[in-house]
This record gives C-alpha cells, structure tokens and sequence, in this order.
C-alpha cells in the first residue's frame, strides 16, 4: 500500500463560543488507501471538520494539510447548479479526456448515460446523489471527503455504492460521515466518534 499521507491536521482547536471548543488539539493523519469515519450525533460537529478541511472556515489554533481533494455531500441538490445538465458542470471540474472513465462509473454506478445530459431538478434525489459521486471520481482526487452519501439511496445501489469507493482506495483516501455505525463498523479503518454536542 502506498503510505503517502495526504491530509494531516495537527493540534486543531475551534470554536464558535470559545468556552465551548468543537475540537480542542485535535490531530489526525490520514494515508492514501485508508478510510476513516467521523461518527457522532447531530451538532457534535462532523461536518464543522469538513469545512475547516476545505478551509471555507478557520480555525483559532492548529494547522491543516491535504492534497487535492473532491467532496460528496448529503443534499446532491445542493451540489449542483439547477440551470445546467450534469455533464456540463462535470466538464467545469474535470479537464482531462474522461469518457472512458465515466463510462466504466456509469456502469458501476447504474447510471444511464442519458441521464447526465439532464438538468439536476429532472432526476431523482438517488439518480442526482450518484451523479455526484460520479463527478467527485472522475476529478480524481487524493482525498474524497464523504457526507453521508448513501443517506438518499435504496439499500442495494447504497452497497454498491459504497464498494465502488471502496474500490476507489487503490487511489486515494476517504474520509466519511455517517450516523450509521453498521456501515462504519463495515468500511473503516479506524472511526473517529464526536461525543459532545457543538451547539453548546
């Protein structure tokens, strides 16, 4: 396994109330190839990890490292723009030629490839959750960041699902949330549990 780390945080400490730390000294690093999972109820500041990763917030304390990096999110209709079709805003993101690519994640997806022609408000929330995660693949990431992304899918395309990125290691790292300790338990590596609530 290639040990190359690509996302290493060190002594983070941040905080919306600063008597009421969301991560105080916290560290993690995370190695291509490894999937870990940040578990804990809601408002314990799971997704407050991942836009301090992507650096759309800062943190008082500590510092952040990671190579380049794709996102899934929960809500796929919040990750699209509603006016253009999803190969356009594939094309946006992804700039090497990647239709053999993409017809192999169709495949492993379930995709129709009809459906990427389409504006995100004329597919379903499952069919545009997939998409998403087809555009993450194919900007070929070192580290995908992974917001409950089988949360809007039935229970075999969400297995499925989850083995193709798992699969996907070979190639990257994944970070994952999700409130299911069952699939946690399954794909990580190491699960990283937010016990305390944020909203303090």
């Amino acid at each position: 396994m290639n040990n190359e780390t690509v996302l290493e945080v060190n002594d983070l400490t941040f905080y919306y109330k600063e008597n009421f730390p969301i991560y105080k000294n916290f560290s993690m690093e995370l190695k291509r190839g490894e999937l870990f999972t940040i578990f804990g109820k809601s408002g314990s500041g799971k997704t407050t990890l991942f836009e301090l990763i992507t650096g759309t917030i800062k943190p008082q304390k500590g510092t952040i490292r990671k190579e380049n990096l794709s996102l899934i999110f929960q809500d796929p209709y919040n990750s699209f723009h509603p006016t253009y079709t999803i190969i356009e805003q594939i094309k946006d993101v992804v700039f090497y030629d990647f239709k053999e690519d993409m017809n192999a994640f169709l495949q492993e997806l379930s995709l129709d490839a009809k459906l990427i022609e389409k504006r995100p408000h004329e597919l379903s929330g499952g069919q545009l959750q997939r998409c998403s995660i087809l555009r993450a693949l194919l900007m070929k990431p070192k580290l995908l960041l992974v917001d409950e992304p089988t949360s809007a899918l039935d229970n075999v395309i969400a297995y499925d699902v989850m083995k193709l990125l798992i699969k996907y290691l070979d190639s990257c790292a994944i970070l994952l949330i999700t409130h299911d300790m069952d699939l946690a338990t399954w794909c990580s590596d190491k699960i990283i549990r937010l016990e305390e609530d944020a909203r303090k």
